[in-house]
């Protein structure tokens, strides 16, 4: 299938941009021994599995469907993490996870026991209280009263056998000068017991692929807690994975002017790329510049009944027009994992671009996807 031909809205996977971030992950795991899994919250395109599981080490999750996900298309090391987990789910996570990781001491002694019944050990997360983030308290695991993890005030270190590694994850979107502050925390409070522990695992939020990104640090930590711990190390990143490896290809199906000039478009802020309005995020868009750069300045909006469901403002060198196609950047991770029905809005088809630059389109979604959520 050509460009061209693509059903639009839909979401666009480059296989080759793709294998590129995965070729730098796996470059980190070859040289450090260190490993990395697929934090599936970001990124859950199962179809891409197969190619992610050749360099990677499994799959992280945050419950029991992304467990299942995890399980079955993957089958590989699948480790799960929940702030709680439902009594009804926990043996069946139990069964599909190698690594279950605890949130509390609590759960560590409501659930323990069924771990270590199937030979399996768990985890705990801990809490460094080391915020780097500035800002997006949103995404700020170590904001004041975060509900993740174990802080050094209410570690119990009576209640350590079984447990066989520590986890944590204090990033969003951040190079490894972070992570390093953030190991200085870990060692300060919950040091005397790395020693005990199998593994260590640096949770997320580690942009790896990005161009800036220090990868030398970021190797320099993992052998850190190697060489003077004996730990095995984990990383879980999400993003990475597939950073700049998606597209969302979009059509204009209306243009107007109310104090600028505004164009409707088949694709939704609020259903389809969700952290436009969250984060606040300004989707890269191929061929534009910012408001003025350009000589033809437009806002572009969703065609829902949300007033906010505007996606930003950009400009062009020519005038939009009714069925001209634009394609927003960096639209694989918390896209389709994230998007919604709202307004009967369709979800966008799911399209795999392979190294030849073929098109295939792998799912498309229609009526019967908005109405089975519903009764």
């Amino acid at each position: 299938m050509r460009f061209e031909e693509l059903p639009t809205p839909c979401y666009v996977v480059d296989e080759a941009l793709l294998e590129r971030n995965l070729e730098i992950l796996g470059g980190i795991m070859e040289r450090t021994g260190a490993k990395i899994i697929l934090a599936q919250k970001a990124f859950s395109m199962y179809s891409t599995y197969p190619l992610i599981g050749r360099y990677l080490s499994g799959t992280a999750s945050s419950g029991l469907y992304e467990a299942r996900l995890g399980h079955e298309e993957m089958g590989k090391e699948n480790h799960c993490f929940a702030p709680a987990y439902r009594e009804d789910q926990i043996d069946e996570i139990i069964e599909l996870c190698d690594h279950i990781i605890f949130n509390s001491f609590s759960q560590v002694e409501k659930f323990g026991h069924k771990v270590l019944a199937t030979g399996k050990k768990y985890g705990l997360r801990i809490n460094p209280e080391c915020s780097t983030q500035v800002g997006h308290d949103i995404y700020n695991p170590c904001a004041v009263g975060s509900r993740f993890g174990v802080t050094r005030e209410h570690f119990r270190p009576d209640l350590l056998e079984g447990i066989s590694g520590l986890h944590f994850h204090t990033l969003c979107q951040q190079n490894s000068d972070d992570l390093a502050t953030t190991l200085d925390a870990v060692e300060e409070k919950f040091g005397p017991w790395l020693s005990q522990m199998e593994w260590i695992n640096f949770g997320g939020g580690h942009h790896i692929t990005r161009e800036d990104y220090d990868i030398p640090l970021l190797e320099q930590c993992i052998r850190r807690m190697q060489d003077k711990y004996g730990l095995e190390v984990y990383l879980e990143p999400g993003e990475a994975v597939a950073l700049n490896a998606g597209f969302l290809v979009t059509t204009v199906l209306d243009t107007m002017k109310n104090g600028m000039d505004i164009a409707i478009l088949d694709t939704s802020a609020s259903c389809h790329m969700p952290d436009v309005l969250e984060m606040p995020y300004r989707p890269p868009l191929l061929g534009s510049g910012e408001p003025g750069e350009k000589p033809y300045t437009y806002r572009l909006g969703g065609p829902t009944c949300l007033s906010g469901d505007n996606i930003g403002d950009y400009s062009f060198d020519q005038p939009l027009k009714n069925g001209d196609r634009l394609v927003f950047g960096d639209m694989a991770i918390y896209s389709m994992v994230k998007n919604t029905t709202f307004n009967g809005m369709p979800l966008p088809a799911l399209v795999l671009c392979d190294k030849n630059g073929d098109y295939q389109v792998v799912h498309e979604f229609g009526y019967e996807d908005f109405r089975m959520r519903l009764a």
